[in-house]
């Protein structure tokens, strides 16, 4: 026989199942939002892919920066980012530079164009965030503790089948 709780769970993880494909499509029009947000800022070229877009922020958060630290901080290959990066240099989006002591060595920096991008991202994130706080104005405070506790129970479990740790 189900108990209550169990029926609970059961409808919590078909809703969860449901949030993800909800997830998977935004993440998959992310660049149109991206485009769309650029254009109303006067921005008329932007990179094709966002995970370009996320390279130029991890470029702007922390320049000047190197190929190895964009491939570590965004759990990359390096083989990825320096075919992006290339890209994005092409495209006036970043500059390379060496340090004086070091003329081996590559580092990234934004270009201006680069810079207004990473604005941009940045006020989409911004607005994204807002958005959800907003939404969480709804919840008291147990149950936005009881909501932190589920999320770090699916973080824990989801890393646990990611390190082989759990058997499917």
């Amino acid at each position: 026989m189900t108990s209550t709780s169990d029926g609970l769970k059961r409808l919590l993880h078909s809703r969860l199942n449901h949030y993800l494909h909800v997830f998977e499509h935004t993440v998959s029009t992310e660049i149109e939002a991206f485009a769309d947000l650029a254009r109303v800022q006067g921005i008329a070229s932007i990179p094709s892919h966002m995970t370009s877009v996320h390279v130029i922020d991890c470029i702007g958060r922390n320049e000047p920066i190197n190929n190895t630290s964009i491939a570590e901080k965004m759990n990359l290959s390096k083989a990825s980012i320096t075919k992006i990066s290339t890209k994005l240099l092409k495209e006036g989006f970043i500059k390379r530079s060496q340090l004086n002591d070091n003329k081996k060595e590559v580092y990234f920096s934004l270009s201006p164009k680069g810079r207004q991008i990473f604005e941009v991202h940045a006020m989409m994130h911004e607005k994204i965030e807002a958005s959800f706080i907003r939404a969480l104005d709804a919840f008291t405070e147990p149950e936005l503790a009881a909501s932190l506790k589920f999320i770090q129970t699916l973080i824990d479990e989801t890393d646990k089948m990611v390190k082989g740790e759990v058997t499917l």
